[in-house]
């Protein structure tokens, strides 16, 4: 009937199961959706971890953009993905270094409205003299002081 108030289905999310979950957000404000405040997060996939873009992969990268809810952390963003953490290699939020294989601090990171999150693959590889400099999150930057080693070394293999 015209004029009839019907709800709107919620549309479904999640990753590889075959949802579509770029829905087009704005890089304007937060969106109230269902009740809730949501934040948008620009999310791009590298390598092999493209196939956890769903519909939005382009066969070696995928960029897909989320509405997660206001507070949510790394580990929601992997979780909505379908991803477990050691499935990624090194990764970046807004240009900085959260975390590399066998040092992810990055899990408790709240990520903000507009953050841009890029999630490389284990096999991509970053030469050993770049990474000394490189901007860093708190959390990494905390990681790599709380290591002997400050978190350089050449390999990443458990020994």
């Amino acid at each position: 009937m015209p004029g009839r108030n019907v709800p709107r289905k919620p549309r479904p999310v999640g990753g590889v199961k075959g949802h579509n979950m770029n829905d087009n957000t704005s890089p304007g404000s937060p969106a109230l959706m269902g009740g809730e405040l949501r934040v948008a997060v620009d999310v791009w996939l590298y390598g092999s971890l493209a196939c956890y873009g769903g519909k939005a992969a382009q066969g070696s990268f995928a960029n897909v953009k989320m509405r997660l809810r206001e507070g949510s952390t790394m580990a929601d963003l992997l979780a909505r993905l379908g991803m477990r953490t050691e499935e990624r290699g090194i990764t970046f939020i807004n240009g900085q270094l959260s975390a590399m294989p066998g040092l992810q601090p990055d899990l408790g990171h709240i990520l903000q409205h507009g953050d841009r999150v890029g999630l490389f693959d284990p096999k991509s590889m970053w030469p050993f003299q770049y990474r000394h400099g490189a901007m860093l999150t708190d959390e990494m930057a905390r990681a790599m002081d709380a290591q002997k080693d400050h978190g350089l070394h050449h390999t990443y293999s458990k020994g």
